[in-house]
C-alpha cells in the first residue's frame, strides 16, 4: 500500500476554505469585490448572527448566465485574467477561489440575470454538493446568499467569536471597500440595522460620510507625485486620532488593502506629532502602474508586494510629513471649527491671586519672528489685571493676538478669522526646544552651554551605566557627561537651548528612554524620542506668568515652527473655538 493519497475534490476545497474564507468577514469581502468587478453601480449587503447565520449580497453588475454560473462555483475558473502571466491584474478578484471555498463551508445559493436576458438563473452549493443551475426570477444583476457559514467545516466554526464581533469585522470589512469605490452607491444593514446607506458620490463626499464628523471637521488633502506614483486622499490632524488604526483607509489601484509598507511609512510620517500608542485617521489612494505590484502574495488580497517598496514608503512619509510640518494655526486644522468672531471682556479682581486670570493690555504687533528661537522666552515680568475689550482691528497672524493668561498656564488669544484661540504654553513650547534641538541636530551638532559649576548627580548604577555608554551620542545632543565615581554623573554642559534646568531629572528621564532601547540600537534612530526628553525639560513650564509680549513672541514662533500643532508627546499645543461653539456649550444651540 502507498502511503500517500490524493484528497478529493470535496476535501480540498474544505481545506482551501479554511485559508480564503477564515471568517464571515472574509466572505462578505469576496462577495463585494465580486460584485464590483462586475460592474455594480450599488451593492446591498445584509448580514444576520455576525454574517455566520446569513449574509446576502445583492448588485446591479452584468449578472451571469446558466453555463457561466455552473463554472462560477468550480475551483480556479474566473473570468477576470486575460492571460496566464499574472502581470497585469486590473480587478479586485482573480484566483477563482472564494466561490467554490464557500459552498464548500457553507449553503450557498446565488442567482443571477445577466441585463439583456428576460430571465434569471439560479445555482445551489451545498458542503462541496454542487446543484444544477435552474430557471428562477430575478432582476438584472446577483444576488448571493450564504447561510449556516462553517456547517460543513465544524473545527473551523468552534473558532469564530460571538456574533457581535464577526458583525463589527464585517462592517469593517464593508467600509474599506466602499471607500475604495465611492463611484458605487453602498447599503449595509446589520442585525435589522443599517451601518450606511451611501449613493455613489465623489472621494471627498464618501470620505466624510464615513470618518465622521471630527475627523471631517480636520482632513487634510493630499496630492503627491513621485515618478509613476500618485497618492491622492485626505489625513487628519494629529490633534484628531484613535486608539487603534481601524480609521485607517488605505486602497492601491482601487484594491483595499491591509498593508505593512503603507502602515509603516503612515506611522514613521506621524510618529513626531503622535502620542505614543494613539493611530492618526487616514484615507490615501495610491495609483501606481499594474507590473509594478503583487497582488498574489495571499489568498486574502490584502497585501502586496511592491517592486520598489522603498520609493513608496518615501512618497508616503514625504507627503504626509510635508502636510504635517506648517507651523501652528497656518495649514492644519486645529481640534475645533473655526466660523464666528467671540466677544471677548476679561476682568481679575486679585492680580495676584494664583489661578486667577492675568488680563493684559494688547501691545503693538511684534515683527514676525522667522525660523527658530534660540534662546529661552524671558521669563520674569509681572502682568497687572484691568479690564479689556477686544479691538475692532485684528492681528494679522494665523493665532491672533494673546490678550489674557489662564491659570498662569494657557494664553488667550483672538484669531485672524476672529476665532477664540487657547494655547497650552508648556506643550507649545516644548515643540519649540524639540524642533529647535532637532535643526541643530541635524546640521552638525547642538550648540552646548558649559555650566559655571559642574553638577553632580546620583543615579542608580544601572542608570549611570546606560548613560556613561551613550557619552559620545549624548554630547552631539549639547549634553556632556563623565563618570564621577559608582552611580555618580558629572555634566559639564547642557543643551543651549534649554537654558538652565536642573540636570538630576533630566539625566533621570534620559536614563529611562535609553532603557527602552536595545544597548546596539544607535542613538539617531530613536532621535525625537530623546529629543523630546530633553525639550520638556528646557520648556516653560505650567505656573509660570507670562507678559504680553513673552505671549505673543510664544504665538509666533509657533507659527512659524513645523509640527508646532502639537507637542512631542503628540498632544494638542492649541485649540480654536467658533462663536458657534462657544454658543453650544452654554446651550443656546
Amino acid at each position: 500500500m502507498t502511503a500517500i493519497r490524493i484528497l478529493s475534490e470535496a476535501t480540498v476545497n474544505r481545506i482551501a476554505a479554511g485559508e480564503v474564507i477564515e471568517r464571515p468577514a472574509a466572505a462578505v469581502k469576496e462577495l463585494v469585490e465580486n460584485a464590483l468587478d462586475a460592474g455594480a453601480t450599488r451593492v446591498t449587503v445584509t448580514l444576520q448572527g455576525g454574517g455566520i447565520d446569513r449574509m446576502e449580497v445583492t448588485d446591479d453588475g452584468i449578472g451571469m448566465a446558466a453555463p457561466d454560473l455552473a463554472l462560477a462555483v468550480l475551483r480556479h475558473a474566473t473570468s477576470k485574467l486575460t492571460d496566464d502571466m499574472l502581470v497585469r491584474i486590473s480587478t479586485l478578484g482573480f484566483r477563482g477561489e472564494a466561490l467554490p471555498s464557500i459552498g464548500a463551508a457553507a449553503r450557498l445559493h446565488i442567482t443571477s440575470r445577466p441585463r439583456d436576458q428576460d430571465h434569471a438563473s439560479s445555482i445551489s452549493v451545498e458542503g462541496g454538493r454542487v446543484s444544477e443551475p435552474t430557471p428562477a426570477s430575478g432582476a438584472p444583476g446577483t444576488r448571493v446568499v450564504v447561510s449556516d457559514l462553517f456547517y460543513a467545516t465544524p473545527a473551523r466554526r468552534k473558532f469564530l467569536k460571538i456574533p457581535r464581533t464577526e458583525g463589527d469585522h464585517a462592517e469593517a470589512a464593508v467600509r474599506r471597500l466602499a471607500f475604495a469605490a465611492p463611484h458605487v452607491a453602498f447599503r449595509l444593514e446589520s442585525e435589522g440595522r443599517v451601518a450606511f446607506d451611501l449613493p455613489a458620490q465623489d472621494r471627498a463626499a464618501r470620505v466624510a460620510a464615513l470618518l465622521g464628523a471630527d475627523a471631517t471637521a480636520a482632513m487634510i488633502p493630499v496630492d503627491a507625485e513621485r515618478g509613476d506614483m500618485h497618492l491622492t486622499g485626505f489625513v487628519c490632524s494629529p490633534a484628531v486620532n484613535r486608539a487603534t488604526a481601524g480609521a485607517q483607509s488605505l486602497v492601491v489601484n482601487g484594491r483595499p488593502v491591509i498593508d505593512p509598507t503603507l502602515k509603516s511609512a503612515i506611522r514613521v510620517a506621524y510618529r513626531a506629532v503622535l502620542e505614543n500608542g494613539r493611530h492618526p485617521i487616514v484615507a490615501l489612494y495610491l495609483d501606481l502602474p499594474a507590473e509594478e505590484l503583487d497582488v498574489n502574495v495571499h489568498p486574502a488580497k490584502t497585501e502586496l508586494r511592491f517592486r520598489d517598496s522603498a520609493a513608496v514608503r518615501g512618497l508616503v512619509i514625504g507627503a504626509i510629513g510635508r502636510l504635517l510640518a506648517g507651523g501652528a494655526g497656518t495649514d492644519m486644522p486645529a481640534p475645533a471649527l473655526m466660523q464666528h468672531r467671540p466677544s471677548l471682556h476679561l476682568w481679575s479682581p486679585r492680580p495676584q491671586a494664583r489661578g486667577g486670570i492675568a488680563a493684559l493690555p494688547l501691545p503693538e504687533p511684534l515683527p514676525f519672528m522667522g525660523g527658530l528661537a534660540e534662546a529661552q522666552l524671558p521669563l520674569h515680568a509681572e502682568p497687572y489685571a484691568r479690564m479689556i475689550s477686544v479691538p475692532e482691528t485684528r492681528s494679522p497672524h494665523p493665532l491672533g493676538a494673546p490678550v489674557a493668561q489662564v491659570l498662569d498656564t494657557y494664553v488667550i488669544a483672538v484669531a485672524a478669522d476672529d476665532s477664540l484661540v487657547l494655547v497650552d504654553q508648556h506643550a507649545a513650547h516644548e515643540r519649540l526646544m524639540h524642533e529647535s534641538i532637532r535643526t541643530q541636530m541635524l546640521d552638525g551638532g547642538v550648540r552646548t552651554q558649559p555650566l559655571l559649576l559642574p553638577a553632580v548627580v546620583d543615579l542608580p548604577i544601572a542608570d549611570a551605566s546606560r548613560l556613561l555608554a551613550r557619552t559620545e551620542e549624548l554630547g552631539q545632543l549639547g549634553l556632556e557627561i563623565e563618570a564621577f565615581g559608582p552611580g555618580a554623573i558629572l555634566v559639564r554642559a547642557l543643551p543651549a537651548a534649554l537654558g538652565a534646568p536642573e540636570p538630576g531629572p533630566l539625566l533621570r528621564d534620559l536614563a529611562d528612554e535609553l532603557e527602552e532601547m536595545e544597548e546596539t540600537t544607535a542613538l539617531s534612530s530613536r532621535l525625537d524620542a530623546v529629543i523630546s526628553r530633553l525639550a520638556c525639560h528646557g520648556s516653560i513650564r505650567a505656573g509660570r506668568r507670562l507678559n504680553v509680549a513673552e505671549m505673543d513672541s510664544l504665538l509666533r514662533q509657533m507659527e512659524a515652527t513645523p509640527r508646532a500643532a502639537t507637542c512631542s508627546h503628540g498632544r494638542p499645543t492649541f485649540l480654536k473655538l467658533s462663536k458657534l461653539e462657544i454658543e453650544k456649550l452654554f446651550g443656546r444651540r
